[in-house]
């Protein structure tokens, strides 16, 4: 009979919310324990006492990890909600009104951060001077959804329906040579021109897939992770490679050999959680970048 009436006894509090929610975010019980500041076996025992009372499992284990069943997808959600408020309880009684603390992380990537996200929040510091940032740059989609960051800012077609977003325009591409260099557009066609592409690291860009359908025979000379080291040796005259407009149009070491090239248009998007974006200061810096990044 105990076993029967328990699970309608037993009450979550927020202390269990919270391991749920680690859980559902990273699916171990190593990485839980590492966000929770507690060991794997505290967070074990943790997620037993809450089976237990609940009186159904929560996870699949395997040796992947801990898969969320639909009911700690639930739990996790209203987690979330709770540990949005709370943030909102703690940052409303520690900060004057007009002040606005805390951290901000943005992801985005290398190109975006230096050429559109940097300038943007060196015009915000003035008027937050108490905001702190950590931002990440790579390739690699982080996720909003477990939380990993605040606001992302990225270059897609097809930004997750999950997410609250906002269109920036659109990011364009130029095929460019140096300055310095001799190289036409012939040349490049007619297979004289050493190419620069970040193929191993990003498969699927835009650029690197123009460039197989417009040069299908042409092999890149270096291949590298990034595409602000394509443009540092596209402008040391080491070889041809596609670039984004607005980061190459300021350098005076660069030259276009083309216009902005249609197949490697993308839009741009400002991304954040709709349980995320009413904090003030992801409100803050989210209607910062929202204003001042504007794309064409």
């Amino acid at each position: 009979m105990k076993s029967t009436i328990a699970p309608t006894q037993y009450r979550l509090g927020a202390a269990e919310l919270e391991v749920l929610l680690a859980m559902v975010r990273t699916g171990t019980l190593a990485a839980a324990g590492e966000r929770l500041g507690v060991d794997a076996s505290t967070v074990f025992r943790a997620i037993q006492r809450i089976e237990r009372g609940l009186g159904q499992p929560l996870f699949e284990r395997s040796r992947a990890g801990y898969r969320a069943s639909e009911l700690a997808q639930a739990l996790a959600e209203q987690a979330e909600r709770v540990e949005a408020a709370l943030e909102a309880a703690r940052t409303a009684a520690q900060t004057q009104p007009e002040q606005i603390t805390g951290t901000v992380r943005i992801s985005t990537t290398d190109t975006i951060l230096h050429g559109l996200i940097a300038p943007a929040l060196k015009q915000l510091q003035p008027q937050h001077p108490a905001l702190a940032y950590e931002l990440h740059a790579g390739n690699e989609l982080v996720s909003l959804t477990r939380r990993d960051t605040d606001i992302a800012v990225r270059a897609t077609k097809r930004p997750p329906q999950h997410l609250v977003g906002r269109q920036l325009g659109m990011v364009r591409a130029a095929l460019y040579t140096a300055a310095t260099s001799p190289l036409a557009l012939s040349d490049v066609e007619a297979g004289h021109a050493a190419w620069i592409a970040p193929d191993d690291a990003l498969p699927d860009h835009p650029s690197v897939r123009w460039r197989k359908k417009r040069f299908p025979k042409a092999q890149p000379t270096y291949r590298v992770n990034s595409l602000l080291t394509v443009m540092e040796l596209v402008a040391l005259g080491m070889g041809v490679g596609v670039l984004p407009i607005f980061l190459a149009q300021a350098r005076s070491d660069l030259r276009p050999l083309t216009g902005s090239l249609a197949d490697c248009e993308t839009e741009l998007w400002l991304l954040t959680h709709p349980e995320s974006r009413h904090l003030r200061r992801i409100a803050a810096v989210y209607g910062h970048l929202a204003e001042t990044v504007q794309m064409p």
